[in-house]
């Protein structure tokens, strides 16, 4: 068994893993940690490349794509490791990244995950969208980082370089305590890609765990690997698995309105892309919406099952308001903006 696994996901990407896993593995590998790449079914000579190029590489061939979170899950079930590091294969990382984050780990049993600051790798001074220094949602479930609100991306100055809770960290580079992930059961696997670690970082919080962003790791994220900011696919996933999110994880108390207010703005949403020509991202809307519903009777067994496991009903660092309103209507574009009370 060793302490520490990182492990990187693969389909189709030896052009990253070309590119970038000499680096993880100059940087990562020692007697305490090894590098996996768990793949997904790729067929662009990926596994047959690692394994002739890294014999410290320990290769997973899945036989199909499971996705991001049914890959990470069946991945993970193999690897013995105290912390798992979920890290993207077109991740740059720096010396000496991996240990802030296995000593915070080590020094705070009550923190299930936490995350380096991730800037950008085609330009150093910016904040990656994928993470930036640390993500939060808003009441409707609107995710948004330090150094990234919607699509403004800021300038990395060193503004946020603090030790902090946040509420969840970034799936493209993360550290998982491996006992909390078995606890929470890991992702969603009907999420397949995008926001899965949102919805796992409510269940830690809902068990009384916290989430932290680490300062003093960085790395360098390309961004868009799969699927570019753009593409319809990727509007679908995340108009989709916030619905799945809210409904999961929302009390009582708040589930009919939220999911109300959230339905008027993806409206709203669908209607702006609908005003621009962009048909492709309308109906990726109204697809998600759609399969939303149709995905009813499982999303009350999985609302239940998280309901058995909660210990904390309300979880810390939630916006209490729309950040799609401060954003567009209040101006508040960069993080340091938003008014919490």
């Amino acid at each position: 068994m060793h302490k520490t696994a990182v492990v990187i996901l693969n389909w189709n990407g030896i052009g990253f893993l070309r590119n970038f896993l000499g680096n993880i593995v100059q940087n990562s590998v020692n007697n305490d940690t090894i590098v996996v790449v768990a793949d997904n079914g790729s067929t662009d000579g990926s596994v047959e490349w690692i394994k002739t190029a890294f014999i410290d590489v320990k290769v997973l061939e899945l036989g199909s794509n499971y996705g991001f979170a049914g890959g990470y899950n069946k991945a993970l079930e193999l690897i013995d490791a105290t912390y798992f590091v979920l890290l993207n294969s077109d991740i740059e990382v720096s010396p000496c990244w991996l240990e802030p984050l296995v000593n915070h780990m080590d020094n705070n049993p009550d923190t299930a995950a936490c995350q380096p600051k991730i800037l950008s790798y085609n330009d150093r001074t910016l904040f990656e969208h994928a993470g930036a220094a640390g993500c939060y949602i808003d009441k409707y479930g609107f995710p948004f980082c330090r150094g990234r609100i919607l699509h403004n991306i800021e300038k990395d100055s060193g503004q946020y370089d603090k030790l902090t809770d946040v509420f969840w960290s970034s799936g493209a580079c993360m550290i998982v305590r491996a006992a909390a992930w078995k606890e929470a059961g890991g992702f969603d696997a009907a999420f397949f890609a995008h926001m899965e670690e949102i919805d796992l970082c409510w269940r830690f919080s809902k068990l009384g765990y916290r989430i932290a962003f680490i300062p003093g790791a960085s790395v360098y994220h390309v961004g868009g690997g799969t699927l570019p900011y753009t593409s319809p696919r990727k509007t679908y996933l995340n108009f989709r698995n916030s619905l799945f999110m809210l409904y999961k994880n929302l009390p009582d108390s708040k589930l009919r309105w939220t999911l109300f207010v959230r339905k008027i703005i993806d409206g709203t949403a669908a209607l702006v892309f609908l005003s621009r020509l962009d048909f492709k991202n309308f109906m990726a809307v109204f697809n998600a919406h759609v399969d939303y519903y149709k995905a009813g009777k499982e999303l009350k067994d999985k609302r239940v099952a998280v309901r058995k496991m909660e210990k904390v009903s309300v979880p810390s660092n939630v916006l209490n308001k729309c950040i799609v309103f401060e954003f567009y209507v209040r101006g508040r574009k960069t993080f340091d903006l938003i008014n919490w009370n």
